[in-house]
């Protein structure tokens, strides 16, 4: 794949969900688990996706079990645990694969444009963040330990 748009995954209802829908939007794109240390930054993610979808922001979150098992849930499970524990309103997809031989499409674009710590391209735990410019261009990758509020200068400069 050469652009983002170009890009597509099943949301949680397994349903297609184009990205070139995107196009002209910024978008966070986020693996995420209802198990995790990290998952109370629903919380973060889902006050920044209110605050800026209006300004272009979009967030899109892939549920993944490869750290640790920290997603084990299907859809419907996901669905609630989203909806009812941290009122997610954003776009969460199928679970998928973030590394390996089944890595998700979407995965090994991103990964291709922004490597990770000491250029290594392979996610190292949930709650991985990539930042899309208006463009389709991968402008940043954050580790799971970067908070959604701390991505909010960026995400601002890219809007």
């Amino acid at each position: 794949m050469d652009s983002f748009y170009e890009l597509s995954a099943n949301s949680l209802n397994g349903k297609p969900f184009d990205f070139n829908a995107l196009k002209g939007q910024v978008v966070l794109v986020v693996n995420v688990a209802s198990k995790c240390g990290f998952t109370p930054q629903y919380t973060g993610l889902e006050k920044l996706y209110r605050e800026l979808k209006g300004q272009g922001l979009n967030i899109l979150g892939f549920p993944c079990n490869q750290f640790g098992a920290q997603e084990p849930g299907d859809a419907q499970e996901i669905q609630n645990f989203c909806s009812l524990t941290y009122e997610v309103s954003f776009p969460i997809m199928e679970k998928v694969d973030v590394n390996g031989p089944q890595t998700h499409p979407v995965y090994q674009f991103l990964k291709n444009e922004k490597k990770g710590i000491l250029g290594t391209e392979a996610i190292k735990w949930n709650f991985t963040k990539f930042l899309v410019g208006r463009n389709g261009e991968v402008i940043r990758r954050y580790p799971p330990t970067a908070k959604p509020e701390d991505l909010l200068d960026d995400i601002k400069k890219a809007l």
